[in-house]
C-alpha cells in the first residue's frame, strides 16, 4: 500500500473521479477576457450540484455561488439579513415574520416567493442538524403573501437567525419550488438558482472546471460585504473552478499566471510559494480545520459504546499530522470536544488525551467490548491526502492493537455516496471514514450537524445519546456566555464518555493568490467570489 506524501496535492490535485448527472441549468454568458477572469483550483471535486444532500464543502461552494440565503453570517459572527429586507420578533418571543427584498429573481427570470422558500427551509431542515434542532420546536411555518412568511414556535428559541444564517454544511440556501420540493433524501435534478454566479453548463466539465458566470440581473444588497453578509457585488465575468492532478502542477501554474488562486498548497509547497513575489499567502479561516474520525454506531465493534473508547487510546495526533503537514507550525493536536481556540474549549475528562496513546488499553475495551476479529472497513477517500494519509496511520495503529482493518480506497466522491448507506460493512456499508469540519462548526454543539446524536435522524454514524441531546438543549436555552461555557463542559465530560467521533487533528490552511487578485473575502467554510477582483 503506497502513502500519499504531503506533496501529493493535499486535497487539491482530485482525478475527474466524480461522475455528475448533466442536471438542466440555465446557460451562462460568453467567454469573457483573461482580466476578468479568476481561475482557481480548489480542495477538491464537487460530488453533487446539491449542497442540501451532502455536507461536502465543495458543494457548499458550488451553492454559494448559484443561491442565496435569507441571512448571512458577518465578519463578527452576527447573523444579518441577505434574502430578507427587514423581519420582526413578537413581544413573546414565539414569532418570527420575515420579508424578503426587493429584486430577487430566479436564473430563469421568475421571482423569488415564499412559495419556494417554504418548502426550501423544510427540506434544508430534513438534512441539517441545527435545523433538526430547531424544528423540534417550530410549531408552523406559513407565507402570509408572496413576499412576507413566519416562523411560529413551541417555545421561544434563541438561536433561529444563528442557524438560518450559519456556513457550515448544509447552509440553508433557497431554491425555486420545483426543486425544493424534492425529496430531502434525493438529489435535485436542476440547478436553478437567485445567486450572484450562473453555472455554465456549456463549458463546465464535470471532474476538470465547473465554470460560473456573473448573473448580470443579480440585486446585491447596499451594504458593504462582511462575512457572506452585505452586499454580494461581483467584479468579474467569470470564475473558474479547476481540478489539478498534481501540486506541485498547481503551485506551477499559479506561479505562471495560469491560476489565479491555489486554495490549498501543501505546507512543504509554501516557501517556494513565499519566494515569489508575484504570490501572496492568506489565511481565510482563523480556526481553521478540525479533523474528524467518525464511528459507525449502527454496527459492529462500534455500537458498543467500550470499542469507541478504546479509539481513544488508538488515535496518535501527532502522527497523523505528521503525515500531511510535518513539522508544521499550522496545525495541532485537539484535545477538546469543541476544538482548540474556540469559546467552548474546555479541559474536561481529557485523561486519556493527556496519557496518549496506549494500545494495551484499547486491546483490554475491545475485549470487554467483545469484539470477534470481524473486518473494521475503513473508507480512504485517496484523492485528497490529509483524509488518505490519515486513513493510513489510523489502519497502521489499530492494527497494532490487534484489530482487522480492511482499509477500501475510493475518491472523496464515492465515499460521500458510501457514508450515507446503513446496510452492514460486509453488505457494502462502512466502520470508519475521515473527514472534517470547520472549527468556527466544530465550536458550536447547535450549528455542526455531526454534533447531533439523534440517532437515524443524525449525521452519518449516526449516533445516539439522550444526555448529550439533553444538554444541547441545555447550551442553546442558556441565557448568558458563561452559562454556555458550563454546559459545554458537561456535554464535553459526556461526550468522551460516549465517544460519537474522534479527531485527528486541527490546522489553518493558508491559500496561495497572485497578488493582483484581491478582496477574496475571509469567511469560515466556504470561499465566496463576489467581492474578488483582478487589479
Amino acid at each position: 500500500m503506497t502513502k500519499i506524501t504531503r506533496r501529493a496535492a493535499l486535497q487539491a490535485g482530485l482525478a475527474a473521479s466524480a461522475v455528475l448527472a448533466a442536471p438542466k441549468i440555465v446557460r451562462g454568458q460568453a467567454r469573457p477576457s483573461a482580466a476578468r477572469t479568476i481561475r482557481a483550483v480548489m480542495h477538491g471535486d464537487i460530488p453533487t450540484y446539491d449542497p442540501i444532500w451532502t455536507t461536502a464543502n465543495m458543494s457548499a461552494y458550488h451553492g454559494g455561488m448559484v443561491y442565496d440565503t435569507l441571512f448571512g453570517i458577518d465578519g463578527n459572527q452576527q447573523p444579518q439579513p441577505q434574502m430578507v429586507s427587514r423581519y420582526n420578533v413578537s413581544d413573546d418571543k414565539l414569532t418570527y415574520t420575515f420579508e424578503l427584498r426587493d429584486g430577487l429573481k430566479w436564473h430563469d427570470g421568475t421571482a423569488v416567493t415564499t412559495a419556494d422558500v417554504l418548502p426550501s427551509l423544510k427540506r434544508w431542515a430534513a438534512r441539517d442538524g441545527g435545523g433538526q434542532h430547531m424544528m423540534e420546536r417550530v410549531k408552523d411555518i406559513a407565507a402570509k403573501d408572496g413576499k412576507t412568511f413566519s416562523i411560529a414556535l413551541k417555545e421561544p428559541y434563541g438561536l433561529v437567525l444563528d442557524v438560518l444564517a450559519k456556513t457550515n454544511t448544509p447552509i440553508c440556501f433557497m431554491m425555486r419550488k420545483k426543486e425544493a420540493e424534492t425529496d430531502p433524501m434525493q438529489k435535485i435534478e436542476q440547478v436553478v438558482g437567485s445567486g450572484p454566479f450562473i453555472l455554465n453548463l456549456e463549458e463546465t466539465k464535470p471532474g476538470t472546471q465547473y465554470v460560473y458566470d456573473r448573473n448580470p440581473n443579480y440585486v446585491p444588497r447596499s451594504e458593504a460585504p462582511s462575512g457572506v453578509a452585505g452586499g454580494k457585488v461581483v467584479k468579474v465575468d467569470r470564475v473558474i473552478l479547476v481540478n489539478m492532478p498534481d501540486a506541485q502542477t498547481a503551485v506551477s501554474a499559479l506561479q505562471a499566471g495560469e491560476i489565479d488562486f491555489y486554495e490549498v498548497p501543501p505546507t512543504d509547497l509554501l516557501p517556494q510559494l513565499e519566494s515569489d513575489r508575484n504570490i501572496k499567502l492568506e489565511v481565510l479561516n482563523s480556526l481553521g480545520n478540525v479533523g474528524q474520525v467518525r464511528l459507525n454506531f449502527l454496527h459492529p465493534p462500534f455500537d458498543n459504546v467500550k470499542a469507541r473508547q478504546a479509539m481513544l487510546y488508538i488515535v496518535k495526533q501527532t502522527d497523523t499530522i505528521k503525515a500531511s503537514f510535518g513539522d508544521s507550525k499550522y496545525a495541532r493536536p485537539v484535545s477538546s470536544f469543541f476544538g482548540m481556540g474556540t469559546p467552548m474549549e474546555n479541559d474536561a475528562n481529557i485523561d486519556w488525551f493527556k496519557g496518549g496513546q496506549n494500545l494495551a488499553k484499547a486491546r483490554e475495551l475491545f475485549k470487554e467490548a467483545g469484539y470477534d476479529g470481524r473486518p473494521i472497513v475503513i473508507m480512504q477517500a485517496t484523492n485528497i491526502a490529509v483524509m488518505s494519509n490519515t486513513t493510513l496511520v489510523l489502519a497502521q495503529a489499530m492494527r497494532q492493537a490487534g484489530l482487522n482493518v480492511q482499509v477500501e480506497a475510493m475518491d472523496w466522491s464515492n465515499v460521500v455516496q458510501r457514508r450515507a448507506s446503513k446496510a452492514a460493512p460486509s453488505a457494502g456499508g462502512w466502520n470508519i471514514f475521515i473527514t472534517w469540519s470547520g472549527g468556527a462548526a466544530i465550536g458550536n454543539p447547535i450549528l455542526l450537524s455531526a454534533h447531533a446524536a439523534t440517532g437515524d435522524k443524525a449525521w452519518f454514524g449516526w449516533p445516539s445519546d439522550a444526555k448529550h441531546e439533553e444538554l444541547r438543549t441545555k447550551w442553546a436555552t442558556a441565557p448568558t456566555l458563561d452559562a454556555r461555557k458550563a454546559v459545554a463542559r458537561e456535554l464535553q465530560a459526556n461526550a468522551w464518555d460516549f465517544v460519537p467521533q474522534l479527531y485527528y487533528g486541527q490546522w489553518v490552511q493558508p491559500a496561495a493568490m497572485r497578488r493582483n487578485l484581491r478582496g477574496v473575502l475571509p469567511v469560515a467554510e466556504i470561499i465566496p467570489w463576489w467581492n474578488a477582483e483582478k487589479v
